[in-house]
């Protein structure tokens, strides 16, 4: 089915739409006290839509997305999906675990991206519960799943509260030794996702000193390189195209715009710490993002080519959104410097995001 583009004023569930085996895909829909919305469908446990208010108390959908099955089942660009079992990049798609070497498929040139050719984001979750602020996705991934050890169980729970922060938390246990590395990978325009412009003018404040560069395939290098002097100096606010296409920076040049792992000054603690803020001069709305994670993928959308369908007929073009991802490093599992991607038996990967919206005057 096609779902409305304007803000619902009551949170229930429905049916989004029947996957081609005849399973059926659930939609439900958060709304707080003040009006703020969200939409989370089965397929990938995937945030499809998040209306929020902007300086005036105008409402309006925030995140990219598709408005039908049929759209996202036809194009695969995670948009909002909970992505793994690996989020992000592994070199050659091989890995290695107490000397055994696991093969995952290479579906991103050389490597494996977001899981593989079939990741979590094309599978439909189960919606266990709900209610007006709270829905939990579950799912289950079997031992060799695209390559990966283990049977991995799986919850998704997003949450949306009454001060405009929705909170992603999600967890996963195996019974074997693995690799985990699971976010959220949402596509944010603070100024709108049907009406709003590119997000070159949102500035931008990253709680990063270093980030990690990478070579031609976009696999990190090993290096943790200082962000002084560099285009990737976000410690203070600055706008995502004032430093987008320095041709001198080579970076950039290699992943046509930001498509980096930044290494969070706070990062990996129990509790989230802040990772990053995002404000749209012309709307007023603000993003605060704080994690868990030790890591944040910033992602500028370089890859969005004009021929992306998206919501309300709209065509989704470069730097029509950009992605914040918080994660383990891309290429940990192959990287002994980078922070343990390893999940053990009667562990729980823990991971909590939490996205704070507001305004600015």
């Amino acid at each position: 089915m096609s779902m409305p583009t304007a803000a619902p004023s009551q949170a229930g569930r429905g049916l989004f739409g029947t996957m081609p085996d005849g399973t059926p895909v659930d939609a439900v829909t958060l709304v707080n006290k003040g009006g703020a919305a969200a939409r989370l469908i089965g397929l990938g446990a995937s945030l499809q839509a998040l209306w929020m208010p902007d300086r005036h108390g105008t409402l309006a959908d925030i995140v990219l997305g598709h408005d039908d099955l049929a759209t996202y089942l036809a194009n695969r660009a995670f948009l909002g999906a909970t992505v793994g079992r690996y989020a992000n990049r592994i070199a050659g798609g091989r890995f290695e675990l107490d000397g055994h070497s696991f093969q995952t498929p290479c579906n991103d040139g050389p490597n494996c991206l977001h899981g593989g050719l079939k990741g979590l984001d094309l599978v439909p979750w189960t919606l266990t519960s709900h209610s007006t602020s709270d829905a939990i996705f579950t799912c289950r991934s079997p031992d060799g799943d695209e390559g990966f050890p283990g049977n991995l169980g799986i919850t998704s729970r997003y949450h949306l509260g009454d001060d405009n922060v929705l909170t992603v938390e999600i967890t996963a246990t195996t019974d074997a030794p693995t690799v985990v590395n699971l976010t959220n990978h949402a596509y944010f325009n603070l100024g709108g996702a049907v009406t709003g412009g590119d997000i070159l003018g949102h500035e931008l404040t990253l709680a990063a000193g270093r980030y990690t560069p990478v070579d031609a395939n976009l696999i990190p290098t090993g290096e943790l390189r200082e962000v002084a002097g560099s285009p990737f100096d976000f410690r203070t606010p600055h706008t995502i195209g004032a430093r987008i296409r320095d041709v001198g920076e080579a970076q950039l040049v290699l992943a046509r715009g930001y498509d980096h792992n930044f290494v969070l000054d706070a990062g990996g603690g129990a509790e989230p710490a802040f990772a990053a803020r995002v404000a749209d001069p012309v709307s007023g709305r603000t993003l605060e993002l704080s994690t868990t994670e030790p890591g944040l993928q910033f992602y500028s959308g370089n890859f969005l080519t004009g021929t992306l369908p998206g919501k309300g007929g709209r065509l989704y073009r470069q730097s029509d959104a950009l992605c914040l991802e918080p994660q383990k490093f891309p290429d940990s599992p192959n990287q002994p410097r980078f922070p343990t991607a390893r999940l053990e038996p009667g562990q729980t990967y823990r991971h909590v995001s939490s996205y704070r919206f507001g305004v600015t005057g």
